[in-house]
């Protein structure tokens, strides 16, 4: 027997509709999350059958897959708008939309997305807290440098060593200035330990995986590079083409075109923007090294200018990585196999 439920959910509560393939009896039900117990008894009634739970994406759901995932339940994760374009009427609320997820999980019509695993999921939450890290530590830099230019000293990188700091706090400041800056300065020390931990986390990760490893052998992708690349894109078998990769990863171009006008416009960036923001910077990297690379920058450039170049090249790297992956090939071998590993399976 199996049980099918549908979940309309949200931070605070979830709207419920379920059945059972025994009786095929629509059942409904609300839970309030602060009542933790309450949402733990409902799930765990139907413990030893065959559960599975569908709801839309939602970035407040963690701990409610968590307490699925302990229960063994399958956990089907929906494109919400998708979902929405299965409603036969506008009107909308919250029993409407938890019936006609059930629907979709009867029907096996439900807009299922990708579900990350957990070990993925946990290396791209490190990956993003380093950024949010790195991007404080940015801000305070900044600030540092325009307090010392505008006492005509120029520290710019040198703020982030020991003896910039110092020389830094040696500036005769107003007294407003003067605690801003002690602060300022003492936030960045504490930053940098908490960066060099989440490091050392990613490079353990890093050295242990082999797709990692194979992709480092790629001029410009680096530990952050490979393992953004790595656990994005996780079952590269579940992308049929090159193609299918760029649009995840929102590097594919928007098309407005009709009848004899075309128009092809930005990229989409419907995926990863982290993902993108490394390929980018790898990419930079790569084409001091990689004349193919180097070649693709360039004839862009001329046209387009430096930063539609800058993309193109970061979803060259991504294509290339995507094949790496794919066949389980280094970028030696890739090299070696030249235009048939570009060609390979492109249009399956």
């Amino acid at each position: 027997m199996a049980v099918y439920i549908g979940v309309d959910f949200h931070a605070r509560q979830q709207t419920i509709s379920y059945l059972t393939t025994e009786d095929g009896e629509i059942k409904r039900q609300q839970l309030a999350h602060g009542q933790l117990d309450e949402v733990q008894k409902f799930y765990r009634q139907f413990g030893g059958q065959e559960v599975i739970v569908g709801f839309e994406a939602s970035g407040y759901a963690a701990w409610f897959e968590e307490l699925l995932e302990e229960l063994g339940y399958q956990i089907w994760i929906g494109h919400a708008s998708a979902i929405r374009s299965f409603a036969r009427r506008r009107q909308k609320n919250d029993r409407r939309d938890a019936d006609l997820i059930l629907d979709l999980l009867t029907r096996g019509d439900f807009p299922r997305i990708h579900r990350y695993s957990a070990a993925s999921r946990a290396v791209l939450q490190q990956l993003r807290y380093r950024q949010r890290l790195v991007k404080m530590r940015t801000m305070i830099v900044n600030s540092l440098v325009f307090m010392a230019s505008s006492r005509s000293v120029s520290l710019r990188t040198r703020l982030k060593s020991r003896r910039g700091l110092e020389r830094l706090q040696l500036l005769p400041l107003p007294e407003p200035q003067c605690q801003q800056r002690d602060e300022l300065c003492q936030l960045l020390r504490e930053l940098k330990p908490k960066i060099e931990t989440v490091e050392r986390w990613l490079e353990e990760k890093a050295e242990a995986d082999e797709r990692v490893q194979r992709l480092r052998t790629h001029h410009g992708i680096g530990v952050l590079t490979g393992l953004c690349l790595a656990h994005t894109l996780e079952n590269v078998e579940r992308f049929a083409n090159p193609r299918k990769v760029t649009a995840y990863a929102g590097f594919d171009p928007v098309e407005d075109s009709s009848a004899e006008r075309q128009r092809i416009g930005s990229i989409s960036k419907q995926g990863s923007r982290l993902l993108r923001f490394f390929l980018v910077e790898a990419g930079q990297v790569a084409i001091r090294k990689d004349p193919d690379l180097a070649r693709v920058y360039k004839r862009v450039w001329l046209r387009r200018g430096h930063a539609k170049a800058k993309v193109a090249v970061g979803r060259r790297l991504l294509v290339r990585a995507f094949i790496m992956l794919r066949d389980e090939i280094d970028y030696a071998e890739f090299l070696r196999r030249g235009v048939a590993a570009r060609s390979s399976r492109a249009t399956a």
